[in-house]
């Protein structure tokens, strides 16, 4: 169905969520609409974050809110919805629209697979009424749905229209770019070829996808690598629980900007323990594009300040690569907790390839390896 017809439907005027590549129709047509604005539109860190602020919207309108998310963020909703929303507790009414990654029959990535089979389960177990739309489905069976769906959230409880791969069409163009020259990949290349033979964690997206490529290129092996395929926001804890185990090797991890605000604390973990063999580089290019390519707030904020607040005891900004290639000298030759925030450009290869290797080998290699560090 066309996004603007399940937005018309829907009937609210404040919307709050994770960009999803499942979603980027609808939101495109929130960017168009919208834009970044705190009345009707807000990007939030986190799926849950953007519950707190669904909660706060209806409590000062009255009125229903809209939460939109991939279905991986199902677990980071789990609390809130239980504790907050659940009308055992406070009965606030939210309508959630979730993009059905790895949906059961449809080729998806092995971190979407489990995750596919328990979505619907998983909202029904909270108490959540759901319907899904499909390619197949007409507007006259959304507004029917609606219907019934009002009459629930009258009485408290919540809703989840599920969102299946291309069911939402007719998205505004949108474009999506900042000033930053450096790309992403190119910046991966650089981390890899001074980082030698030690570890790295990589991220979430097109940042472990870029490193995989990236050693087939240099014809070298991938079990220097731990590639976070899923679990966004947590490679950096991930990191830092092998850093504090293999003190005798640097530990590199190579994070995004939304990576690290969706699960900010990680930072202040990692200060706080000051490993003097871990490297933490976030490449920044304000943005979720691996989704989509809508805005982070990663260019209001300072990341450099927040990493030197939460214990870093050396934080740096570069955009180009000469001071990149200095600053990655120095932290892999210094004995210190060191983090370098990276300004990238948004946007990638088209022909990007996927890991070739599953999951289970990449565990098993990268576990192999550090046995013989």
């Amino acid at each position: 169905m066309k996004v603007e017809h399940l937005f018309r439907i829907i009937e609210s005027d404040f919307y709050t969520g994770v960009p999803d590549s499942q979603l980027k129709a609808l939101c495109n047509y929130l960017m168009a609409t919208y834009g970044i604005d705190p009345k009707h539109h807000i990007i939030a860190a986190n799926e849950g974050n953007c519950v707190g602020l669904a909660a706060g919207y209806h409590l000062a309108t009255g009125k229903i809110p809209v939460v939109y998310m991939q279905n991986s963020g199902e677990g980071n909703i789990i609390n809130p919805v239980a504790s907050l929303l659940n009308d055992k507790v406070y009965a606030i009414p939210v309508v959630f629209i979730i993009g059905w990654r790895g949906e059961p029959g449809i080729y998806d990535e092995p971190q979407h697979i489990y995750q596919g089979e328990v979505t619907v389960k998983l909202l029904k177990d909270m108490g959540i009424a759901t319907f899904i739309i499909d390619k197949g489905t007409i507007d006259e069976e959304v507004a029917i749905a609606m219907d019934e769906f009002k009459r629930i959230l009258a009485t408290g409880k919540d809703v989840a229209f599920v969102i299946c791969k291309d069911a939402l069409t007719d998205a505004p163009k949108v474009e999506y770019k900042n000033d930053n020259c450096m790309t992403r990949e190119e910046i991966i290349q650089h981390i890899v070829k001074m980082s030698g033979e030690d570890p790295i964690v990589s991220t979430t997206g097109k940042a472990s996808r870029e490193l995989f490529e990236t050693r087939v290129a240099n014809s070298q092996s991938h079990k220097y690598d731990f590639l976070t395929v899923g679990s966004m926001g947590h490679s950096s804890s991930i990191a830092l629980g092998v850093a504090l185990n293999k003190q005798e090797k640097k530990i590199w991890c190579i994070d995004g900007d939304g990576a690290v605000l969706m699960h900010m604390g990680a930072m202040a973990i990692i200060g706080a323990n000051k490993p003097k063999n871990f490297i933490h580089v976030i490449i920044n290019n304000e943005a979720h594009e691996t989704v989509g390519g809508m805005p982070t707030v990663a260019n209001q904020i300072n990341l450099v300040a927040i990493a030197k607040a939460c214990g870093y005891l050396n934080a740096i900004c570069v955009d180009n690569f000469s001071d990149l290639d200095r600053e990655i000298e120095v932290a892999k030759n210094r004995n210190e907790l060191s983090l370098i925030e990276v300004k990238c450009s948004i946007g990638g290869r088209d022909d990007l390839g996927r890991p070739t290797i599953t999951t289970l080998e990449n565990k098993q290699n990268f576990m192999e390896y550090l046995k013989l560090e």
